[in-house]
């Protein structure tokens, strides 16, 4: 079966979303959709668990969560920021990095994006914000 991050990668498939930053070993782009502050850092070569990193894309992935995660507090002063590495089910290694809204209600699961008041933005314009802090 082909893989659906190499996919986005390449441009294609359903999981594409507007890139945030990105250098020779990781991507970082937001989730498809109008719900902001859900990023995937995501390796650029074909590997499926942070056990099958080499050093330098461990490295690079560590660094991208951790100013993706900044950046997110930064860009939506959120209730809080999470980061997970739950890739079951897709054998592409990717890192969760989201927020949790100011007033999101306690019934609303971790990953969950939909629900009635869930926050909507341009998520084109964040990114943009987004990826400003990403400058070395």
């Amino acid at each position: 079966m082909p893989c659906p991050i190499c996919a986005k990668h390449r441009g294609e498939g359903p999981l594409v979303g507007p890139v945030v930053w990105a250098d020779e070993l990781v991507v970082v782009s937001h989730r498809p959709g109008d719900f902001p502050g859900y990023l995937f850092v995501e390796t650029r070569r074909h590997v499926a668990h942070l056990d099958g990193l080499t050093e330098a894309e461990a490295l690079g992935v560590a660094r991208a969560a951790w100013v993706a995660a900044r950046a997110l507090q930064a860009e939506l002063e959120p209730e809080s920021v999470h980061s997970a590495i739950a890739g079951r089910g897709i054998a592409h290694f990717h890192q969760h990095v989201f927020v949790r809204h100011l007033g999101t209600p306690a019934k609303v699961g971790w990953m969950d994006v939909d629900w009635p008041g869930a926050p909507r933005a341009d998520v084109d314009l964040l990114c943009g914000r987004l990826s400003a802090h990403f400058v070395r």
